[in-house]
């Protein structure tokens, strides 16, 4: 038998509705490192639709935005995140490294061979 883990998915949620998990947090981080919503897209191997309307919806539940983005053309456009699109992400890397360290901590040993 191999390792017993605990495992844990987080979310979260406003006023009941699901905000953002797992695969909102790596659209942000995406948006984040590469400073473009096509770009963070592409690297997910999403559509830039579906990334783009996953942004807007959290966008209406939050009642701030959480992208700031800038046309194309000469100067080039754009993506970054807002001061509260930084703290969502922040927050939640930040929940999600106490948990994972938790569930370190908390091993099963089912199944290891133990000598008595």
């Amino acid at each position: 038998m191999g390792r017993v883990r605990w495992g844990a998915k987080l979310w979260l949620e406003v006023d009941g509705k699901s905000l953002m998990g797992e695969g909102g947090a790596e659209i942000l981080e995406a948006i984040d490192r590469s400073g473009s919503i096509s770009e963070a897209a592409r690297s997910l191997g999403m559509s830039y639709y579906f990334v783009w309307s996953y942004l807007k919806r959290m966008e209406e539940l939050l009642g701030e935005s959480i992208i700031e983005t800038r046309r194309g053309g000469r100067e080039g456009g754009g993506a970054r995140l807002t001061e509260t699109g930084r703290r969502l992400l922040d927050a939640y890397r930040d929940l999600r490294r106490r948990v994972e360290e938790l569930l370190s901590e908390a091993e099963l040993p089912i199944g290891e061979r133990r000598d008595r």
